[in-house]
């Protein structure tokens, strides 16, 4: 099967490298090509366009930034690949987008006789680069099973969450709590140097107990070294956080504690850590600006 993978940024050029590290037949879009150089060197093959790439592929990878640069790609743009896509072809969307609109994309892809799966996925850089992401899958069951041989190609574990949207939904869930753990660690780790306690002691300490989450210590050495290089960019972690609250708007559901985490992250992009790894919440508290 030709597979179509649209996104080359941090996490979609991984995912597509063990795409083809595994064997599968590749064609590859980005708005900016050089960023799919690594790729084509490697074998993949170029579309000029996403309609193109449409017409030449039976399942398609979307990893993109926000909802708007998806529905670009697939319905509103002036070349499009939901308009080239043959009947019963497959779309997998694993950009971190809100519920509704994977409905909405769902929904557009019925339209036009083309399955449709939102697969967002948990980890970052190093998750991507060693195929060991978490896929949270909406869809029917059917399409799933279908779509699961290639997720299995660039993450550690499939996890179908219900209907269309619901693999949407539980990203949202993920993030937000990813960005409170965030933004409460941080807080905590910047008072504790302010009473005059070290890096090493606080992690040393809460790594033996139960209050720390696990993924911290990942960033251990981040925190130790201040090294702000991007795993996850902070402005995505804004960006996923805001998307929470349109959701929340929608269901009625309150968020007063990810709100707060939210305009904390906002403050850190008008610093300029905007595009510095999202552990960079911690300069904003800290005070520190380098």
């Amino acid at each position: 099967m030709k597979i179509g993978f649209i996104g080359m940024g941090i996490m979609g050029s991984r995912m597509a490298a063990n795409l083809l590290k595994k064997g599968h037949e590749l064609v590859v879009y980005n708005r900016t090509k050089d960023k799919a150089k690594a790729l084509l060197d490697q074998g993949a093959s170029w579309a000029e366009t996403p309609a193109e790439l449409g017409s030449r592929v039976n399942i398609v990878f979307t990893m993109l930034s926000r909802p708007d640069a998806v529905a670009e790609v697939a319905l509103l743009g002036k070349h499009s690949f939901l308009e080239t896509l043959l009947p019963n072809s497959l779309w997998v969307d694993c950009s971190t987008v809100n519920p509704s609109f994977s409905q909405l994309m769902a929904n557009e892809a019925k339209a036009r006789r083309v399955r449709f799966l939102d697969a967002p996925v948990a980890g970052s850089k190093g998750p991507a680069e060693q195929a060991q992401l978490l896929f949270y899958v909406g869809g029917d069951k059917a399409d799933v099973d279908a779509a699961r041989p290639f997720l299995e190609s660039m993450g550690k574990a499939v996890f179908p969450m219900g209907g269309h949207g619901m693999g949407s939904a539980m990203k949202m869930v993920n993030n937000i709590l990813l960005g409170e753990v965030m933004v409460s660690f941080t807080e905590a780790l910047a008072f504790g140097e302010s009473v005059g306690l070290t890096k090493q002691a606080i992690f040393d300490t809460l790594a033996a107990s139960p209050v720390m989450a696990p993924f911290l210590n990942f960033k251990r050495k981040k925190f130790e070294a201040d090294d702000y290089s991007v795993e996850f960019p902070l402005r995505w972690m804004h960006k996923d956080l805001h998307l929470a609250t349109e959701t929340a708007f929608e269901t009625g559901a309150a968020l007063p504690g990810m709100s707060a985490a939210k305009e904390l992250y906002a403050l850190a992009m008008r610093e300029g850590f905007g595009d510095e790894d999202f552990i960079a919440v911690y300069k904003l508290l800290s005070g520190k600006k380098t």
